[in-house]
Order: structure tokens, then sequence, then C-alpha cells
């Protein structure tokens, strides 16, 4: 395979599915992204169609749209994947999900290096499910992807040297900066990121201060981008339950979700999704 993959398959045509696809198309590959059903199928086209849209109006596709469109498969049969080079699973945040998917993957495109986008969960335990898990590497793109710099590259125990080359020759081909961490609860990146927003989080339930004055604390003092408690709307607050849940048991106590953050969740108030989170969209 040369840095780019000719091929390239998306398990899962949601925001972060649609956003891999999107990225893939613009450096010039093919893809092709399973749905579950035809309603999906239907929902992930649209997605990718406006992302794509929405780069060609800013300058930022090259080819154009059609160009790339017409390189783009939505598909809910997953025999599909059959003749793709590289694979990654971009479906939810649940580990049984996430191994059955790759599972049947690797059935499909035995010779296929595999790509899992999670942001915390083990690559060895996703892996283990795997008859090859040395194909196994994770690749945890970020939201918004199609305008996202960093991929972080995770080297599961038993990934191949040669898996890992790839991936951090991949990554600059798609325009996009590579770092590479260990398996490790939470990696490099959410791991930080979630420790920040949790007590931001904590703040704002013990009074201290405004979700606003909290994140301007951090934009402007410290140059972030975005604030802490803005950002975790932007990924949805059950996301960030879910991994700030997964570090608590899998790493330490100090990651516990505030009660705030379940009592948000329990409401229904998962962020910009929803219209509600710390902030009203």
């Amino acid at each position: 395979m040369t840095s780019l993959p000719n091929h390239v398959g998306v398990f899962g045509g949601g925001r972060m599915g649609a956003g891999i696809a999107h990225t893939f198309l613009a450096a010039g590959a093919q893809v092709t992204v399973i749905e579950a059903d035809v309603a999906g199928v239907q929902a992930a086209v649209e997605r990718v169609t406006r992302s794509l849209t929405t780069a060609e109006q800013k300058g930022g596709l090259a080819e154009g749209l059609a160009a790339a469109l017409d390189r783009l498969e939505v598909s809910d049969d997953a025999t599909a994947l059959g003749g793709c080079e590289l694979i990654i699973e971009a479906v939810p945040e649940n580990v049984d999900l996430k191994a059955g998917i790759l599972a049947k993957v690797e059935a499909l495109a035995p010779r296929a290096v595999l790509g899992t986008n999670t942001s915390s969960l083990s690559i060895s335990g996703l892996a283990a499910c795997l008859n090859g898990p040395e194909r196994l590497i994770g690749l945890h793109f970020f939201n918004p992807v199609p305008t996202s710099d960093l991929v972080e590259i995770v080297v599961g125990s038993a990934t191949a040297p040669e898996v890992v080359a790839l991936a951090q020759n991949l990554v600059p081909a798609i325009g996009k900066t590579p770092i590479t961490v260990q398996d490790s609860p939470g990696f490099a990146s959410s791991r930080l990121g979630v420790a920040i927003a949790l007590e931001a989080m904590r703040m704002v339930e013990e009074g201290v201060a405004s979700a606003q004055d909290i994140d301007t604390a951090m934009t402007l003092g410290y140059r972030h981008p975005t604030g802490p408690l803005k950002t975790t709307d932007i990924v949805g607050l059950d996301v960030r339950l879910a991994i700030a849940d997964h570090l608590a048991e899998t790493l330490s106590p100090r990651f516990e979700p505030p009660q705030i953050l379940r009592d948000k969740v329990a409401a229904g108030e998962l962020g910009r999704k929803t219209g509600q989170g710390f902030y009203t969209w």
C-alpha cells in the first residue's frame, strides 16, 4: 500500500464516519461507507455530500464536488468492503459493538489493515477478537474531522511495526498531523481532555464560575481554541460520560464523573446534538 490507499472502507456513516469519508475522498481515495439499513445509507450520503459541499464553497476541495462524489459508495451490504486496503470502524463507543464489527470486517477483507476510531477503548482488548490482531491499529480522529488537524495513532500490544509505519505515513497523506501513543486508558488526548473537562464541570457544580467564564479562561488565558465545556457540548455529554466512566474504572477514581454530568445526560441534555448541554445551541 502507498501512503494513501486506493480504496478505504468506513464502517459507520454517522458524524464521525462521514467526516472520515470526506477526508479520504478529498485526498483522492475511493471510499466505501457501510450503514445498517437503507435509511442509514441515505442519511450517510447526505452527511458526506453536505460536508463536501461546504468544503467546496470554502475553496477546500481541490478537484470539485462531483469528482469526489464519483468515488463514494454507500451501502448496507458489508461485502462491499471486500476490496478495501484499509477499513476504519466508526461506530459508537461500545466495546462489544466495535469488537463484533471488527471481527466481521476481518472475515470480509482478510488482507486489509483495520483501524478503530475509538477515543478511549483498549486497542489490545479490541484486537483480542481478531484472528490477526497485528493488523489492528487505533486511528483516533477528532470532531469535526474535515477541519481537525490531528489524528492520534494508538499502538496495541500486538500491532505490527509495519502497520504503525503505514499509519504514520497515511496521516500526513490526508493532510493531518499524527501523534503516536501506546495503548493506555484514554490514550493521550482523551485522558487530558476529559481531565480538564471534568474539573471544569465540578467548578460549575460548585458555583465557582459560569460555563462561559470558565471556557473564556481557557480560550484567552491558555490559547485553547474552544473551552472545555463548549468542547464537551460539541463532543456530546453522553460520549464524555462514557469515557469518564471507563477511565474511572480502568485508570483512577479521579476520573469519576461529577453529578452534574450524570444529571444532564439523564435529562437528555447531550450538547449540540440535542440543542442543550452546558450551553443552549
